[in-house]
């Protein structure tokens, strides 16, 4: 992840299980999708950056970093970014949990 600025910023926390179809196009769908929309993000005025991790069993979490709610929104509501997320829950999760928080405090090594 870049180096985001000094707090205060939000974070957009996504928690999910994906999905197990074992169906290849369906696994290389999601990827692009995925990759998509890290690079539409960008393009959002006030995204600051996204750290993402997924373990073994398919459970992942992925942060977006944002100055404002205003920025939010926008993000959420990209016409691109909706159709996506309806083939999220159509396609590709079990579930999925979203959270905002506030990010006061930061510290980083080295």
């Amino acid at each position: 992840m870049s180096p985001t600025p000094d707090p205060p910023y939000l974070a957009v926390i996504f928690t999910n299980r994906r999905a197990d179809h074992g169906d290849v196009a369906v696994d290389a769908a999601y990827t692009a999708a995925a990759e998509r929309m890290e690079q539409l993000a960008t393009t959002i005025p006030g995204y600051l950056g996204i750290e993402s991790a997924r373990s073994s069993d398919g459970t992942g979490i992925t942060v977006s970093y944002w100055e404002s709610e205003a920025a939010i929104a926008e993000w959420r509501a990209h016409p691109e970014h909706l159709e996506v997320q309806s083939r999220g829950r159509a396609n590709w999760y079990e579930w999925y949990e979203l959270r905002v928080a506030r990010v006061e405090r930061a510290r980083s090594f080295p």
